[in-house]
């Protein structure tokens, strides 16, 4: 996975937007992809921040909830009736 651009990018592009530039002229202007200063336009009104969002990670744990279950069955060293 690649790594996000730098948060001083990210600043001088939504500067640039900001002070009217359009978004294409902007793309080119700093060598990125149209979407990339489409996105981070909208993450800039919706947040106040040009941050990245994390990365990797968003994945909840589906087993948490039946963790205690799960740990008396390992330690009696059962496994659980189907039906």
């Amino acid at each position: 996975m690649t790594r996000p651009y730098s948060n001083d990018l990210r600043e001088r592009v939504i500067a640039a937007v900001v002070d009217g530039q359009s978004c294409r002229v902007v793309a080119e202007r700093f060598d990125i992809a149209v979407s990339s200063v489409v996105k981070w336009s909208q993450r800039y009104r919706a947040t106040g921040s040009v941050s990245p969002g994390k990365m990797g990670g968003h994945r909840r744990r589906v087993l948490e909830p039946h963790r205690a279950f799960i740990v008396v069955f390992r330690r009696a060293n059962l496994t659980p009736l189907a039906g």
